[in-house]
């Protein structure tokens, strides 16, 4: 087995600038083992080499005084830590366009982008279609690297300051265009144009295309390295980043560590992906760290969803400003390495299956969001599969699969989701999904739309199924706000909350006047021998969760999901629901109970999370699980048969517990 497949990552990142070229490799060593760290990800080359490159066009960073990369892989591997070689190709030195300007992205107005010094490359230019595997070649054949990283791949239209520069128009990407498609690029961004969608077919497969050309030439120079970048096409190793940015609009998204890692771990078997924590709290402000709170839950979300641990830096920890982050880091990874065989192999015990949608027109990124927020909080067990990746949930176990805000499906897709209902999974919609499919509205939830109110502000849903909906018992109304689909359902479809029509809202005088429709928020198809049902909800629930937590959205939604799944979920808990949960089944039969305590999180700044007590978790379908072993040290948890489940009394939970069943 390959190294990296046991997905037992502790890996650390020294982001380098230019003037780290001379760093103290003994000292970064003892801290890479203060870490508990077992792999390394450094600079090596692309906008810098860090070491003695002999090719004309790789820039040599003028601070190097000694072959750093050599004498660090060779210390590391002393020291038992591989070492993944970073390389950026996305960019070059001014020197190079100086020679090469042919290499280079070009604005619509014919300029280049020259940010410091260093100048934008395009995916298409000579430079990383050919130039690019010449440094690796001479990388990969003169040091026994044990991975590749590729920082920025693809196409890059911002600089760092944020400044947007819109599509390349260099002389490579218009003749490769019209070769691909017979047209000329597009002259704006229009999502709705023809041609611009061709151009972000153009991006996509491109893209795959040096994919392929790198996996190719970095297997035939070292079968054994693993590949590792941003893109999920041709790499070992998919990475993400957990990151922040003081412009990025609110929510705060807190589970961004679970959810970077699940849509990965739900939809491949043959890579895995790595989370970094980013330790700054922006591109233009790296010397300071986010919260240490912030930090623990990053890496402990990534090990309770299927992932390693990953955690970067600027710079090396010498003379680096901010230690504050440094100790916390360090439990997490000292607790994965006393732990970790029962960490990366993961048997998933989902119940529901959540689909993040492909990119399309409409962005329906927060509406996944929202299902993903209201699923963790209300402690139903499921998986992330990438829309694109339905093939490989197949066979799946779960009872339900969660379609939120997906525009359309391919051919592909609808035959696997098919198959699936025919044999007993149930499918829920929200946000308006599938108005652009009529044939998986129909095979689906035997239904097609009639038309769509997009302004519907001052409208609302009646709530006349109180047992399905238990937690909106006090109340009869519950907003809708944004697009609302008007469908039309076959005969034997159960029909639920009428659509009460917008009205006048002001003065206070004539806020009056709403009356009920003949339209549903809710369809669901009746049950049909082995089949799976099929429940639509016409408005983007999801969304108005994630941005404004609502909770009658989500106790609509997970009243839909135990309506179709008879009231009975596979787990049952008192947990509140700032407590993270994750249950997996373990290739050796046992089982891992994981929570996570998110109680320090108030919307926008993390601390310390409050003790909770008395936390029970029930669970169906053991057998044969005496123990329930704290990992932490936190003593076991009490085991009692209750009602048909096994029952867990936990010990005190304060920031992350993890439970062996066996």
């Amino acid at each position: 087995m390959t190294w990296w497949k046991s997905n037992k990552l502790r890996l650390v990142q020294n982001n380098l600038r230019e003037t780290d070229a001379d760093l103290d490799v003994d000292l970064l060593m003892s801290e890479l083992k203060d870490f508990n760290a077992n792999t390394l990800m450094m600079n090596a080359g692309g906008i810098f080499a860090f070491y003695p490159s002999t090719l004309q066009y790789q820039y040599v960073t003028p601070y190097l005084k000694k072959d750093l990369l050599g004498e660090t892989i060779e210390k590391a591997h002393e020291s038992g830590i591989r070492f993944i070689a970073r390389f950026d190709f996305s960019k070059a030195h001014e020197s190079i366009f100086r020679e090469r300007p042919e290499w280079f992205y070009r604005s619509k107005a014919g300029s280049e982008v020259n940010y410091f010094g260093i100048v934008h490359t395009c995916l298409n230019g000579g430079y990383q279609q050919q130039y690019s595997l010449d440094i690796l070649e001479e990388a990969l054949n003169n040091y026994d690297v044990d991975g590749v990283f590729f920082n920025m791949f693809g196409y890059q239209n911002w600089d760092y300051s944020g400044n947007y520069y819109g599509i390349c128009y260099c002389g490579s990407c218009r003749s490769r265009f019209k070769d691909m498609f017979g047209l000329e690029l597009p002259d704006n961004e229009d999502r709705g144009s023809d041609v611009y969608r061709a151009y972000r077919r153009f991006q996509e497969k491109t893209s795959i295309d040096i994919l392929n050309k790198i996996h190719a030439h970095i297997k035939r120079l070292k079968p054994e390295a693993a590949i590792c970048t941003y893109h999920p096409h041709q790499v070992d190793i998919v990475r993400h980043e957990s990151n922040t940015a003081l412009d990025r609009p609110h929510p705060k998204w807190l589970y961004s560590a679970a959810e970077n890692v699940m849509p990965i771990a739900g939809s491949y078997s043959d890579k895995l992906t790595s989370n970094c924590s980013i330790n700054a709290i922006d591109l233009t402000y790296r010397f300071t760290g986010v919260s240490e709170h912030e930090t623990e839950i990053r890496l402990y979300e990534n090990i309770a969803n299927g992932s390693g641990l990953d955690f970067c830096i600027i710079g090396a920890f010498d003379g680096y400003p901010d230690q504050a982050n440094m100790e916390k880091a360090k439990n997490v990874f000292r607790f994965h390495k006393q732990n970790e065989s029962l960490f990366g192999q993961f048997r998933s015990e989902a119940e529901v299956i959540l689909v993040k949608p492909s990119s399309s027109i409409r962005d329906s990124r927060h509406e996944y969001f929202g299902i993903f927020k209201m699923l963790k909080e209300e402690h139903v067990l499921f998986d992330v599969v990438l829309q694109s990746r339905l093939s490989h949930i197949s066979g799946t176990k779960a009872k339900a699969v969660l379609l939120p805000g997906v525009e359309t499906f391919s051919d592909q897709e609808l035959d696997v989701l098919k198959g699936l209902r025919a044999r007993g999974v149930h499918m829920i919609a929200t946000g308006g999904a599938l108005s652009g499919s009529r044939e998986a509205l129909a095979a689906l939830f035997d239904a097609e739309q009639d038309g769509l109110m997009q302004d519907t502000t001052a409208a609302y849903v009646h709530v006349d199924d109180k047992q399905m909906f238990p937690m909106l018992n006090k109340r009869d109304w519950v907003i809708v706000n944004g697009p609302f689909a008007f469908m039309r359902y076959s005969d034997d479809t159960v029909k639920k909350l009428p659509f009460i029509a917008p009205s006048s809202f002001g003065p206070p005088e004539r806020a009056y006047g709403h009356e009920l429709t003949d339209r549903y928020g809710l369809g669901m198809t009746a049950a049909a021998g082995e089949g799976g049902r099929g429940a639509y909800l016409a408005w983007n629930v999801g969304e108005l969760y994630y941005r404004h937590g609502f909770a009658d959205h989500k106790q609509l939604v997970t009243g839909v999901i135990d309506e179709l799944l008879s009231g009975s979920r596979r787990l049952a808990t008192n947990a509140h629901d700032s407590v993270e949960m994750t249950f997996h089944g373990l290739p050796d039969g046992t089982y891992l109970l994981q929570l996570l305590n998110l109680s320090g999180f108030n919307g926008s700044s993390y601390a310390a999370p409050v003790p909770m007590n008395g936390i029970e978790v029930g669970l169906t379908g053991l057998t044969g699980v005496r123990q329930a072993v704290e990992l932490n040290g936190a003593g076991e948890g009490q085991l009692e048969e209750r009602d048909g489940r096994l029952v867990i009394r936990l010990a005190e939970l304060h920031a992350y517990s993890a439970y062996h069943l066996r």
